[in-house]
């Protein structure tokens, strides 16, 4: 039995928003680039881009986040809402260890509140986005709507 809605119908609505995730996180990693040219790859400066704090470090990784939700999203298939699932917990595990690092050494990504809120915010988007973005055939979405009347 599904646990997710199955041809919602705003589904091109949060695949459009899984998209703008994407966008936003390869945009932040490019402007975190830019910034944090010729600084060490985990500095731990004051380096900020949009408000958030970041390094060479985490600006890679969210590039190759983006590309990833990207991809998800230019292939769709169902394969963008694994993608998005599994990312989303990612991503909110990897902020809040950001939470529990941020005054310490071990603050390898240069996080800021900020950056754990940021964080945190797109990575229950992209959750949103996985739950409603599930593509079936009718007889699977019949079946969801079945087991969803039944209490």
């Amino acid at each position: 039995m599904a646990h997710t809605p199955v041809n919602h119908p705003a589904r091109p609505i949060y695949r459009a928003i899984g998209g703008l995730t994407g966008l936003y996180l390869v945009a932040f990693g490019g402007l975190g680039v830019i910034a944090s040219a010729g600084n060490d790859l985990l500095a731990q400066d004051d380096t900020q881009v949009l408000g958030q704090g970041t390094n060479l470090g985490f600006s890679l990784l969210s590039i190759l986040l983006g590309g990833v939700v990207l991809a998800g999203t230019a292939i769709g298939r169902n394969l963008d809402v694994l993608i998005n699932q599994w990312l989303a917990y990612a991503i909110m595990a990897v902020s809040l260890a950001g939470l529990a690092f941020i005054r310490t050494e071990a603050n390898i990504f240069n996080f800021s509140v900020v950056t754990v809120i940021v964080l945190m915010v797109i990575g229950l988007v992209l959750l949103m986005v996985g739950m409603y973005g599930k593509v079936g055939t009718e007889d699977e979405k019949e079946a969801w709507q079945k087991a969803r009347l039944v209490l």
